[in-house]
């Protein structure tokens, strides 16, 4: 049996829509975010930094969801889940599949980080903290998120999926990133293409169950 150390609202929700595409029993071990949106302490006795998602089967134990998601689907026969090995499509679901973590989440969470500064400081300061949070991103964030942004449209404008013309984990991958990223970006950017993308995603059976098993995922609302 799989168990799957879940924090509520977050990227781990994705493991558990992987699981069920594949078929696999699984556990759920929920943990809720604390006042500091970080995960409790006791997340630390699975995984030495606390954070989810994190996977536990046969004695190992494995965080990462980009680790997670390649273990899950070399062991347990999800093939299909991605284009032919040596395509052009395989390097692009490679690439994609890299790029959600290493490229897209860093700067959404640093997104997070800026927009929340101004509440987290004493009141008396908080007006230059607005000032500074608001420059920043304006002038470093926002543009470059522009450019993540306009990636993902180009991509899905092709053959309306992230790596060639069918579903696969690669999807399942950016799932997360685009999900929050329509949450950080400017007003007034065309996102047909992303909503038409995040219409199909959400009506896949596997992805309502894992909402289902999971418990709150705001991001599936948005």
């Amino acid at each position: 049996m799989i168990t799957v150390h879940y924090l509520d609202n977050s990227r781990a929700h994705r493991i558990l829509w992987l699981l069920e595409e594949l078929g696999q029993d699984y556990e759920v071990k929920l943990y809720h975010r604390g006042r500091d949106y970080r995960g409790p302490e006791s997340l630390k006795a699975v995984h030495p930094l606390g954070k989810s998602p994190v996977i536990e089967e046969e004695g190992r134990v494995i965080a990462e969801s980009g680790a997670i998601m390649e273990y899950l689907i070399e062991r347990h026969e999800g093939g299909w889940l991605h284009p032919e090995q040596g395509s052009d499509n395989h390097l692009r679901y490679r690439y994609w599949m890299h790029y959600a973590e290493g490229s897209a989440m860093p700067l959404l969470v640093m997104k997070l980080i800026f927009s929340r500064i101004p509440g987290e400081v004493p009141f008396f300061i908080r007006p230059i903290a607005r000032l500074i949070s608001e420059g920043v991103g304006k002038s470093f964030i926002d543009p470059q998120l522009a450019d993540h942004v306009a990636l993902w449209k180009a991509e899905l404008e092709g053959d309306g999926w992230f790596a060639g013309g069918a579903f696969s984990a690669a999807d399942i991958a950016m799932s997360f990133p685009v999900e929050a990223g329509l949450t950080r970006i400017a007003r007034g950017v065309d996102v047909t293409v992303l909503r038409s993308w995040m219409e199909r995603i959400r009506a896949r059976p596997a992805y309502q169950r894992a909402l289902a098993r999971g418990g709150d995922y705001g991001y599936s609302k948005n």
